[in-house]
């Protein structure tokens, strides 16, 4: 496969993402409907020139709603992959250059957190705290701290053998200054390609939460909420689930892509 050929997916994936990225900053630039309001005389109309991904059961045009969607989605995955990157970079740097206790106790504890699926813990965070999208955040973004502790520590370990590290020790710094200018910039390009990874399963996972009711309420315009509100209609109205289900799908095939080319660069 020539070099050219292989791109294509990445440009398709970086393509999807800008789009993505546009329609959460930017969703009126996209639409002048109104993504709570529809006609009840256009509902369950199918996807046409008018309303390319159809409507619902209450006239509302699906690819509005969709669009609108698109920012609590993302802002809540964001959010999650926020609070584990900076929680578990925070963990890996404690472990990697505090000495053995300190690691000891943060590996242990990471061990705990990667004992519990991501998915329960996200769970039990919503039902103690209450549905909405920010404890679905803070529930999904606890699941990934031990992952970023773990990937951070190894990579403080690796950069902080190095020679011009160790000089640097010697030469009198102090740790702060060292992790500050030599270690994190150097160890941190690994960590941002794995959050690129754990974005596509922020999305995936609070997508699954908003289809079981845990994220935003209705009539909230939440992706795992319109594939939930499209399924007691799938026989007549196969739109309503498939269509944004495919968004979904597509965002998260499109984070793959890029997140495998940073995997070969980095070498997670």
């Amino acid at each position: 496969m020539s070099a050219r050929t292989a791109s294509w997916p990445v440009r398709i994936s970086a393509a999807v993402l800008i789009l993505t990225a546009a329609w959460a900053a930017a969703p009126g630039l996209f639409t002048d409907r109104n993504p709570l309001k529809g006609r009840p005389i256009d509902k369950f109309q199918p996807p046409s020139a008018a309303h390319w991904f159809g409507t619902d059961h209450l006239g509302r045009d699906v690819l509005t709603r969709v669009i609108y969607g698109t920012s609590h989605t993302v802002a809540t995955a964001g959010l999650a992959v926020a609070l584990g990157l900076l929680l578990g970079s925070a963990a890996g740097i404690a472990a990697g250059v505090s000495g053995p206790v300190v690691d000891a106790v943060a590996m242990r504890a990471s061990d705990v957190l990667l004992a519990l699926p991501g998915f329960l813990t996200s769970v039990w965070i919503v039902t103690a705290y209450g549905p909405g999208p920010l404890s679905v955040g803070i529930g999904v973004g606890i699941g990934s701290i031990a992952v970023f502790a773990r990937v951070f520590r190894a990579e403080v370990l690796r950069v902080r053998a190095l020679d011009y590290v160790e000089a640097a020790f010697l030469s009198g710094e102090t740790r702060w200054s060292v992790i500050r200018r030599h270690i994190v910039p150097n160890a941190a390009g690994a960590v941002i390609a794995l959050a690129v990874i754990d974005l596509s399963g922020a999305i995936l996972l609070i997508s699954a939460l908003g289809y079981l009711g845990y994220s935003a309420p209705p009539p909230t315009p939440e992706w795992g909420l319109l594939v939930a509100e499209g399924r007691r209609y799938l026989a007549t109205a196969w739109w309503l689930s498939t269509l944004p289900g495919a968004v979904v799908l597509s965002v998260i095939l499109a984070l793959g892509v890029l997140s495998r080319r940073a995997l070969t660069s980095h070498r997670i």
